[in-house]
């Protein structure tokens, strides 16, 4: 019985103490009411500042990328992995929504996924490759064998740096995937082409 009535006395103190630094703290608000309003607007203008530097440096950045990607040569200097991102944000630029690149091993012939203006899913292989190098049938065939079944899209392209061997671009013309070369990707992304789903 002692120890409970201790336990009582102790929650009891704690209480009390409790009320008195509620009641001091209420007090100092209410004197200080002016000094606390002063600090939380500035305190709220500072984070609003803060926010808009963000996105104004933030939309400087999609300036820039943007610019660069209206000719052809930064898609030559970019490594595979930066030129799936550039795909991705061509996509996004001609209105595309739902982009996500997926590039990487095990990728099942897909780099981009995106949705078009129109809705309809598109899987986008990006081959970036130099001038000597051609996109080959066997290439066109791994995506002509998934982006349906697998990716569940409606259209299909590959897009290189480079150019396609005739059996490839042959292959692409009878199945109906998308074949963007060197020239097709320099108009789309100086804009005076389409898009590959156009």
């Amino acid at each position: 019985m002692r120890q409970a009535g201790d336990n009582m006395l102790l929650v009891g103190i704690a209480a009390v103490a409790g009320l008195a630094v509620v009641s001091v703290a209420v007090h100092w608000l209410v004197q200080h009411l002016v000094l606390v309003a002063g600090l939380l607007v500035v305190g709220a203008g500072a984070g609003v500042a803060v926010l808009r530097s963000r996105v104004r440096v933030r939309q400087r950045e999609l300036d820039v990328r943007a610019a660069q990607l209206r000719h052809i040569e930064p898609f030559l200097s970019m490594t595979p992995k930066a030129f799936e991102h550039a795909l991705a944000d061509l996509c996004r630029r001609d209105g595309c929504t739902k982009v996500s690149v997926v590039g990487g091993a095990g990728d099942l012939a897909a780099d981009v996924l995106a949705t078009t203006p129109t809705g309809q899913r598109i899987l986008i292989q990006a081959k970036r490759y130099g001038p000597r190098t051609f996109v080959g049938s066997q290439d066109v065939q791994r995506v002509n064998g998934t982006y349906r079944d697998v990716h569940r899209c409606d259209l299909a392209a590959v897009v290189t740096t480079s150019s396609f061997t005739k059996a490839a671009a042959a292959f692409c013309a009878q199945v109906g995937i998308r074949a963007v070369d060197r020239r097709a990707l320099a108009l789309w992304a100086e804009g005076t082409g389409g898009p590959p789903w156009a």
